[in-house]
C-alpha cells in the first residue's frame, strides 16, 4: 500500500525545519610541526659520526643532496677522509666541515657538537654512525676486547644522542636523533656475540631516549643494515673464513645467496636512503624505531 502526504501537510512539515548556514571553510582541528624544518624553512644541519668512509660517508652525501649542511666526524687516523668528505659536500653545493675525535669520550663528542653549531648553525640531525666491529668465539674474548666494543659502539652512541639532545633542547626546535644499530641486533651472529650485544642494547638505548625526547620535540630511531660491501663486512669475511677455512669473499657470497631474500649485498647506498627518510619531515610520526635494511634476513 502507497504511503501519501498530503501536499498541505508537506508545507506544515518544511516550515518547521531550520537549516544551518553551509560553512564555508573549516578550521583546522590540529596543527602540524615539524621535527626537522624544511629546506624552504631554513637551511638544515647534521652531524654524522664515522662519515669518512661506508655507510657514514653514503649518508652524508645523501643528506647533502637533501640540502643539508653537514658536520663530517671521525677518527684522527681518517683525517685524509674526513677532509676529502668536506670537500665532496662543498662541490655538491652544501656547507661542510671536518672535525676529528673519537666518539667514545664524551668531552670530544661535546667539542664535535659546539664546532659544528658555531661553524654551520643550529643542530638539527644526529646521526651516531661510527662503530667498530671484531670476529672472535666467546670464550676467546678478552675484558678488553668486551670493553672497547661498548666503548665505541653504546657509550659512543650514548655521547652522540645525549650531547646532541641537550643542544636540541637549548635551540627549542626540536631535533632527530639516529644510531646505527645492525640486525644483529634482533637476531645474534655466532662470532660476533660482543657485537651483537653491544647493538641490542643501542636498540634499547633508542627506545628508552625516543620516550623521554617525545616532549622536546626530539625524534630518536635507529636503522640496522644487514651485509653490506664495506671495509667492516670486509673483515667479518675474512676472519669468519679463517675460522671455517673458507676463502676470502666466500663466506658473504654464502650469506647472499642462503640468507638475502633479494639475493644480492647491500651496498651503503641502501642504507643512506632510509636514513634519508628518518632524517626528514616525512618521519616525524616515528620514533622509538629499528628500521632493518637487510634484503630480507630478518622480518619484524
Amino acid at each position: 500500500m502507497a504511503f501519501r502526504i498530503q501536499p498541505k501537510s508537506l508545507l506544515r512539515l518544511s516550515s518547521r525545519v531550520t537549516t544551518q548556514p553551509r560553512a564555508t571553510s573549516l578550521a583546522p582541528r590540529w596543527s602540524r610541526t615539524y621535527a626537522t624544518p624544511t629546506m624552504e624553512q631554513q637551511n638544515r644541519t647534521a652531524i654524522v659520526t664515522g662519515s669518512s668512509r661506508g655507510i657514514g660517508q653514503a649518508i652524508a652525501l645523501r643528506l647533502a643532496h637533501d640540502g643539508y649542511d653537514i658536520c663530517i666526524t671521525d677518527v684522527e687516523a681518517n683525517k685524509a677522509g674526513v677532509d676529502d668528505m668536506v670537500s665532496q659536500i662543498k662541490d655538491i653545493g652544501r656547507n661542510a666541515i671536518g672535525v676529528t675525535g673519537d666518539v667514545s669520550r664524551l668531552d670530544e663528542v661535546q667539542r664535535m657538537v659546539q664546532t659544528s653549531v658555531d661553524e654551520l648553525g643550529p643542530l638539527n640531525t644526529m646521526v651516531a654512525n661510527a662503530g667498530i666491529a671484531q670476529v672472535k668465539a666467546l670464550l676467546d674474548l678478552t675484558e678488553q676486547d668486551l670493553k672497547r666494543m661498548f666503548e665505541v659502539n653504546v657509550f659512543g652512541v650514548f655521547n652522540c644522542y645525549s650531547t646532541a639532545a641537550k643542544q636540541m633542547i637549548k635551540q627549542g626546535s626540536g631535533g632527530k636523533l639516529l644510531g646505527a644499530a645492525s640486525i644483529v641486533a634482533f637476531k645474534p651472529f655466532a662470532l660476533l656475540s660482543h657485537y651483537s650485544a653491544s647493538k641490542w642494547a643501542v636498540r634499547g638505548m633508542t627506545q628508552a631516549f625516543a620516550m623521554e625526547m617525545a616532549e622536546h620535540k626530539i625524534t630518536v630511531n635507529a636503522y640496522a643494515p644487514g651485509i653490506v660491501g664495506t671495509a667492516m663486512w670486509d673483515l667479518i669475511d675474512e676472519e669468519l673464513g679463517k675460522k671455517k677455512g673458507a676463502k676470502k669473499g666466500d663466506t658473504i657470497k654464502k650469506y647472499s645467496s642462503e640468507l638475502i631474500a633479494l639475493g644480492r649485498t647491500s651496498v651503503p647506498e641502501d642504507v643512506a636512503k632510509t636514513v634519508s627518510y628518518l632524517s626528514s619531515p616525512d618521519s616525524d610520526y616515528m620514533t622509538g624505531q629499528t628500521i632493518v635494511i637487510d634484503g630480507g634476513i630478518i622480518f619484524t
